[in-house]
């Protein structure tokens, strides 16, 4: 499995863009870390992983509502509320639960990988197009 930034998801706002790569890196880096057998004890890293994506996921979502507002985009709250409800779907996996059960943590990880990822590609494509078109 390939986590990557590809052309169609560029929007042309430098900003935007480097944000959404960096998604996909970090992505890359837990499904990578997830698959790699030779590493014995990796419930820590993944965990921190999982973590500095859930944060940067924020971060990135508050700049590009920002964005929208420095541009008066008109769909802002809608668009808004796709990001609240993303983040808290994000925020119900407890993975610290998980925590002495590798079998059903590597099982979290995976479809919460997955989830991100779907949510992610099919958010860039269909919703944030659209304030690019207005820009």
């Amino acid at each position: 499995m390939m986590y990557e930034m590809k052309p169609e998801y560029y929007t042309g706002i430098e900003m935007i863009d480097q944000e959404h790569a960096r998604l996909f890196e970090l992505a890359q880096e837990t499904h990578d870390l997830l698959y790699n057998d030779f590493l014995q004890d990796k419930s820590d890293s993944l965990l921190h992983l999982i973590s500095e994506l859930i944060n940067y996921t924020r971060t990135h979502f508050s700049h590009e509502e920002e964005y929208q507002k420095s541009i008066g985009y008109a769909e802002l709250k809608q668009h808004a509320a796709q990001h609240r409800a993303f983040e808290e779907r994000l925020m119900a996996v407890d993975l610290d639960a998980l925590e002495n059960d590798f079998e059903r943590q590597n099982d979290a990880v995976e479809s919460l990988l997955n989830f991100l990822v779907t949510w992610l590609v099919n958010h860039i494509l269909e919703v944030d197009m659209k304030y690019v078109e207005n820009k």
